[in-house]
């Protein structure tokens, strides 16, 4: 027994020494599998919808995020409140009806429409088939013909063979650029002024059935940065499948297969006006709304003025129109987890008397899957200054194993930017590492010859193109990456609480230096 209790005491000890020498330590291991699983398991789940922006599941989470910052007693700086409007718009293509002789077909199902124009409608009677849509020296479906201002449709991705294959332009089974080069004929066809082209497409069907709503979800713009329609917009392009190709075609006696058989066996065009009723409507459609960051801030104390970011992106693919969830676990149930984790230790750690000495403002983005909107409107509309502000620690991705290290060292992390900016902040972060939780520090993204340029691809990016020196903590790309099965069983927690005790020690080293990192370098 004796020796027992010498031992246990010999290990306190050692603890206590490693703790005096490295104070973090003991916050640090406030972060744990149990806590960070809690969180993860409620921001991933059904409840929350995949968090996607303007999207109920994006709101709920938003809440669970102040209620947590509240609970910590972090305080609300954005006029006392934890919520920062980002202001929205959704730019989408629609078709509010498309009908042939009075039968309606359905865009991202059907068809897909394309174009830049505001929304407008489209009566006519009559469509003009116009073959392959070639007009060569050896070969013309619409030589001889007035397009203007009419409806045309066309096979968009094949050109007339013989019975052996070969080409009636080329003369060899080597196809012509009229099929080969994307988008060729559309382009010649369109120099001839239609108002409408419907191009059958032979796999549309295939890939609108993969792609779901991603095929007509829309674009999203700062409210700020909006786009009117084009005021000279090109004519529309509608894409058909040959459901409603053969449709048409029936109307005028024929169909897909009789026609390319007949222009193959004859070499000849065999364009001709189909007497059909086509009603559309269909343009660009702005809807405007709110998704806000949610923002908590710990303050310092002899450095409180300068300020440390701390964020990561709540939001994710949300919810499809076909009920599809996309929980977004690893993107970025996890980094937003980091987040709370590190608020809690942190918070605990001023609580007793141990708080940073700078500032850590702890932000939540939103629409970061739009194209880093949330995080590009703080960076214009900033609560505290940008001068003010020293550092930005970006955590996006740090729950899974990637594809590059799933048959090696698990016990990595991608730590992306340190140096673009700062030699010092890229050597803290060494530093914080070796004292705590002895990653391997993969940089490889950080070459600018790696064709993934995630350095520009995540919220810190704005944070950087400011000036302010930034990092990005990521754990890489994997197979279910914006898929429906990003989900939490497959998130490793133990090398994630890993990874989250060496951003908080980084984080804290970064807060209690008597000097902020050096902008001193500006790589690449």
């Amino acid at each position: 027994m004796k020796k027992l209790f010498s031992l246990i005491c010999l290990i306190s000890s050692i603890y206590s020494c490693a703790v005096a020498q490295n104070p973090a330590a003991k916050y640090a291991n406030l972060i744990t599998e149990e806590s960070s699983k809690k969180h993860l398991t409620i921001l991933a789940s059904v409840d929350f919808e995949g968090r996607g922006t303007g999207q109920k599941g994006g709101r709920l989470a938003t809440e669970y995020i102040a209620n947590e910052f509240k609970k910590l007693g972090l305080n609300a700086p954005v006029d006392g409140k934890y919520f920062q409007p980002v202001s929205l718009l959704k730019n989408s293509y629609q078709v509010k009806n498309f009908k042939i002789d009075g039968r309606p077909f359905v865009n991202g199902q059907d068809l897909l429409a394309l174009g830049n124009n505001e929304l407008k409608s489209i009566d006519d009677r009559e469509i003009i088939f116009i073959g392959y849509g070639i007009d060569d020296p050896k070969y013309s479906d619409i030589k001889g013909l007035d397009l203007k201002d009419k409806v045309v449709l066309l096979l968009n991705d094949k050109e007339p063979v013989d019975e052996q294959g070969k080409s009636i332009i080329t003369g060899t089974s080597k196809l012509s650029e009229w099929s080969t080069v994307r988008n060729k004929k559309i382009r010649e066809i369109l120099k001839h002024k239609p108002k409408l082209v419907l191009a059958y497409t032979e796999d549309l069907g295939t890939w609108l059935e993969n792609a779901g709503d991603r095929a007509t979800e829309g674009r999203f713009n700062l409210a700020q940065d909006q786009a009117a329609p084009e005021t000279n917009p090109m004519p529309i392009v509608v894409n058909i499948t040959d459901h409603v190709a053969n449709y048409i075609l029936n109307q005028g006696k024929t169909s897909l297969a009789n026609i390319t058989t007949k222009i193959n066996r004859t070499q000849k065009p065999q364009s001709f006006a189909i007497k059909a009723v086509i009603n559309t409507q269909l343009g660009i459609v702005t809807e405007q709304f709110t998704d806000p960051n949610v923002l908590g801030l710990l303050e310092g104390s002899d450095l409180k003025d300068e300020i440390i970011v701390i964020g990561g992106h709540y939001d994710h693919d949300g919810k499809s129109a076909n009920g599809t969830i996309f929980p977004g676990a690893d993107d970025n149930a996890s980094g937003t987890t980091a987040v709370l984790e590190l608020a809690r230790a942190f918070s605990q750690a001023k609580a007793e008397g141990n708080g940073p000495r700078r500032s850590i403002l702890f932000i939540t983005y939103a629409a970061e899957e739009k194209g880093l909107l949330g995080s590009k409107y703080y960076t214009e509309n900033p609560i505290f200054p940008l001068s003010n502000t020293v550092t930005c620690i970006n955590i996006d991705m740090i729950g899974r194993i990637d594809n590059k290290h799933l048959n090696g060292n698990h016990n990595y992390i991608h730590a992306i930017g340190a140096d673009k900016l700062s030699s010092e902040l890229a050597a803290i972060n060494k530093e914080a590492n070796a004292k705590s939780s002895q990653l391997e520090l993969d940089l490889m993204y950080d070459d600018p010859k790696d064709p993934m340029r995630l350095y520009y691809r995540s919220d810190h990016y704005n944070f950087a193109k400011k000036g302010i020196p930034s990092i990005f903590y990521f754990s890489g790309l994997h197979p279910h990456y914006h898929t429906p099965d990003d989900t939490v069983d497959k998130i490793d927690f133990p090398i994630m609480v890993k990874r989250e005790k060496f951003i908080f020690q980084t984080a804290w080293d970064v807060a209690n230096r008597d000097i902020k990192p050096a902008v001193d370098s500006k790589k690449e």
